[in-house]
């Protein structure tokens, strides 16, 4: 079986010797070249058609995505696995969208590198456990709020202008009780214990505007 073409693209040189040498240890891999941003690997990486490229996020004169986007339709059998040290997942999103076929940080082990390597080059898509929990966790954070409705919206922002139960009810002429149906339903949705928590998640999520 003929080994893993890997090609590496970092600015920083000591990333780029020390990936060198660990693919040079793995049996079933070998390092077919490198570059130092992403304009430079778009003018070598083709003619060495890699296998997998490793590819950073951060770099100057062109980042990672941007370099992916538009190495991926002259190499379209190679993978690409982002490796990096930036968690956003924004920048996930993107570099998934671009053709990415895994995200791993730079604080990964040896052995979860040649693990997503190889899983890359059989054609699956695989992301280190710290990368798939923030973006759970950014897409829960991103859904808070979205199922109120607008009735509610419309006593979420009166309680973020400091407006009590009774206050509510008469400006929105509404019973008492309804009042209280739908702050409970608010608190609900919104994850919060208390009003207070409530406006604070509100705010933050832009759920409210007090202007």
């Amino acid at each position: 079986m003929e080994p893993i073409r890997v090609f590496v693209v970092d600015d920083h040189p000591m990333i780029r010797h020390g990936l060198a040498a660990m693919l040079s240890s793995e049996r079933d891999m070998t390092w077919v070249g490198e570059a130092a941003d992403g304009v430079e690997a778009i003018s070598t990486a083709p003619a060495v058609a890699p296998d997998v490229v490793l590819m950073d996020l951060v770099m100057p004169r062109l980042d990672g995505v941007g370099a992916i986007e538009a190495l991926k339709p002259v190499l379209p059998l190679t993978r690409f696995v982002v490796l990096t040290s930036v968690l956003d997942p924004f920048e996930v999103r993107r570099a998934m969208s671009a053709g990415a076929a895994g995200f791993l940080l730079k604080n990964a082990s040896t052995q979860e590198l040649v693990t997503v390597i190889q899983a890359a080059y059989r054609g699956q898509r695989v992301m280190a456990p710290e990368v798939t929990d923030a973006l759970a966790a950014s897409e829960r954070a991103a859904g808070r709020g979205s199922d109120l409705t607008q009735r509610e919206r419309e006593l979420l922002a009166l309680m973020a202008r400091g407006l009590s139960n009774q206050d509510i009810s008469t400006a929105l002429a509404i019973a008492m009780p309804t009042v209280k149906f739908h702050v409970t339903n608010i608190l609900a949705k919104l994850h919060a214990d208390n009003r207070t928590e409530a406006v604070l998640v509100a705010l933050r999520h832009k759920l409210v505007n007090l202007e």
